[in-house]
C-alpha cells in the first residue's frame, strides 16, 4: 500500500505505530488468512465451526483421538504446504529494521519462521511437531503422516465431506474405523505438540513473552480476537505499563475499548507501517531503531 493512498485517520494511526517502535507483535489466526488457513472466528468473535477439541477430550477419550488424528490426516498437507503471506515476510523484514523487537504468535503454524522472524515464540506450541504423553519424545508431524496413511488406507478426500480449510467433516461410522499411530518407542499416546483449549501454556513461554513486551516501546496485535485470554493478558500486561496499544483488525475485538483500532487487513496495513519505518529511519539518518 502506498502511503499517499492513506486517508487522513489512516495516515495518522501508521504515524502513531511507527513513532511507538520498537513494538512487540501478537499475532493471530487472520495473519494467515492470505495462506488459506482459517481463521477460528468471525469478524464478530464467534466460531465459525464446531467448537474445538479440548486437552482433557484428546486425552481421556480415545474416539476424540480418532476423530481428531482422521481429521489431520486430511487436513495436515494444507498447513504443511502453506507459504508465507505479505505480512509474515513484512514483520521479518520489520524485525531486521528494529522497528519490531519480537513475535508473539497464537498460531501453530510456523509461518513466521519459515518468513525469516528469527525472534518467535510459539504460544500455542507448533503444529509440525507430535509428542508422546507417555514418554516425551518426539517425531516431526511429516513421519507421523507417513504412519497414519499407511494404517488408514481407505481414508481419503472421497470418503469424507471436505471444507475448504483442508479439515473434514468426518461422520461417526468413519471415526471408529480410524487406526491412530501409537508411540514406536514405549506404545504410549501421541499428541501434536500444540496446546488444546483447557490445556496449559508452558510458563517459559509466558515468560519470554513478558519479557519481550518490557523490552518493547508499544504492542501491536494483527489478526487476533483476543477472545483467549492467553493473548489477550499481553494487553492487559500493556495497560499496565503504559504502552500503547494498536489493533490490526477488520472485526471486533476483545481489546477494542483500550486500544488504537484499525480495520484493515494484516498484508494492506503492514505494508503501509513497513513504508513508514523506511521513511523515520532515513530521516533519522540511521539503518534502524537501535
Amino acid at each position: 500500500m502506498n502511503g499517499k493512498s492513506l486517508s487522513d485517520s489512516d495516515r495518522k494511526i501508521v504515524d502513531a505505530i511507527v513513532d511507538a517502535s520498537p513494538a512487540l507483535v501478537l499475532s493471530g489466526a487472520g495473519i494467515s488468512v492470505a495462506t488459506g488457513i482459517p481463521t477460528y472466528r468471525d469478524e464478530t468473535g464467534n466460531w465459525l465451526r464446531s467448537d474445538p477439541i479440548t486437552h482433557q477430550e484428546f486425552v481421556r477419550d480415545p474416539q476424540q483421538r480418532q476423530r481428531y488424528w482422521g481429521r489431520s490426516l486430511l487436513g495436515w498437507p494444507a498447513v504443511r504446504d502453506a507459504r508465507p503471506s505479505a505480512a509474515h515476510l513484512i514483520l521479518a523484514h520489520m524485525e531486521r529494521l528494529g522497528a519490531i523487537t519480537h513475535v508473539v504468535t497464537q498460531n501453530v503454524d510456523r509461518l513466521h519462521q519459515r518468513a525469516g522472524s528469527a525472534k518467535v515464540t510459539d504460544l500455542h506450541g507448533r503444529l509440525d511437531r507430535v509428542i508422546c504423553l507417555d514418554c516425551k519424545q518426539s517425531l516431526s508431524r511429516d513421519q507421523l503422516q507417513g504412519e497414519l496413511e499407511r494404517l488408514n488406507p481407505g481414508i481419503t478426500r472421497g470418503t469424507v465431506s471436505a471444507r475448504p480449510d483442508g479439515d473434514a467433516d468426518m461422520p461417526d461410522s468413519i471415526v471408529d474405523s480410524v487406526t491412530v499411530p501409537v508411540c514406536k518407542q514405549c506404545g504410549g499416546t501421541l499428541m501434536p505438540d500444540v496446546v488444546f483449549f483447557g490445556g496449559s501454556i508452558p510458563g517459559e513461554r509466558v515468560h519470554e513473552g513478558q519479557l519481550a513486551l518490557e523490552r518493547a516501546r508499544s504492542l501491536l496485535v494483527i489478526g487476533s480476537s483476543l477472545q483467549v485470554y492467553s493473548g489477550y493478558r499481553f494487553c492487559k500486561w500493556a495497560l499496565q505499563s503504559d504502552k500503547p496499544i494498536f489493533l490490526i483488525n477488520p472485526g471486533r475485538t476483545r481489546a477494542d475499548d483500550i486500544a488504537t483500532k484499525w480495520r484493515i487487513g494484516a498484508d494492506r496495513g503492514l505494508s503501509a507501517i513497513l513504508e513508514r519505518s523506511r521513511d523515520h529511519i532515513a530521516e533519522q539518518g540511521n539503518n534502524s531503531y537501535d
